[in-house]
């Protein structure tokens, strides 16, 4: 008996240290994984403060200064590259489609989950495949759209582009409202309550973790957006929002003089995005995890 206890515990000591190898080699090829990914960040921060103008040789900065932050606002440089008017278009475009495209994901989500009519099925397959395509392969075909309109080179051009197709995106959203027990809406029809007031009233209120969801992608399509802006915009550069107005800064004239601008207007903008994320977090991963209040 005692043998057999020790040989037991020789093979759960075997067995932790292996455990314990294989978890150090994991860990180890995470460390690397996140110093490879987060390493660029860092040098573009770093850069930020550099007191040479140009793409530096070196890891370091030479030494650090905020006259580039200061750069972006001043009334010499934002001639050439409105910094702050960039920033303006970026809000405007991305707060008003990050709106619409909220209300049209979770209203069609909600429809799919909770209606059943004739062709949903064909609706649905139909939206999945459509959701494959990336959007810029109608790009040409919009813009001639915008165009007839008049809506050419307007900003209100891209909030129309990012939003008209958002209801596509109905895939994450509708699988939460299906965690949504039923019950709740047969309790509110039987109180008289009509389908609109169920949805805003009952179902809403349960829905803040994909709502916050749904909210932050749609706002940072647009947000990051460089495609469309660049197609759509042409040579307007007073409508362009940061990720086309900051890629002029990276032109080849324009490089040597502009790179350290660059990259302060890159932290600048990632500023607000990245906070924001910090503090929906939580609510952004019930939403993707899908789950829901239930009672």
């Amino acid at each position: 008996m005692t043998n057999q206890t020790s040989s037991q515990n020789a093979m759960r000591t075997g067995y932790a240290r292996k455990r314990a190898i294989v978890n150090g080699i994991v860990y180890a090829i995470l460390a690397i994984m996140v110093i490879i990914w987060i390493f660029p960040i860092v040098w573009l921060i770093l850069q930020s403060f550099n007191t040479e103008t140009g793409m530096s040789t070196h890891l370091f900065p030479q030494g650090f200064t905020l006259d580039h932050y200061k750069a972006l606002f001043s009334e010499e440089n934002s001639q050439q590259y409105p910094y702050g008017q960039w920033m303006l278009n970026t809000f405007f475009v991305a707060v008003l489609s990050c709106v619409i495209s909220t209300l049209f994901i979770l209203m069609v989500s909600y429809a799919f989950s909770r209606l059943r009519f004739k062709l949903r099925k064909t609706f649905l397959n139909f939206g999945l495949i459509l959701g494959m395509f990336p959007g810029f392969m109608s790009m040409v075909a919009t813009a001639n759209i915008m165009q007839i309109f008049g809506l050419e080179k307007s900003l209100f051009a891209l909030v129309i582009v990012y939003s008209a197709g958002a209801g596509l995106g109905y895939q994450v959203a509708k699988g939460f409202f299906d965690t949504i027990p039923r019950s709740l809406d047969e309790a509110a029809k039987i109180d008289g309550a009509t389908r609109n007031q169920i949805f805003w009233q009952i179902i809403l209120p349960l829905s803040k973790p994909i709502i916050v969801y749904t909210a932050l992608t749609t706002f940072i399509g647009p947000w990051a957006d460089y495609i469309f802006v660049s197609y759509f915009m042409g040579d307007k550069s007073e409508n362009y929002t940061i990720a086309r107005g900051l890629y002029l800064m990276l032109e080849p004239e324009s490089v040597n003089k502009q790179f350290t601008n660059f990259c302060a207007g890159a932290v600048l903008i990632a500023v607000p995005i990245t906070i924001l994320f910090v503090i929906m977090q939580r609510f952004y991963v019930a939403g993707v995890t899908g789950g829901a209040v239930k009672g």
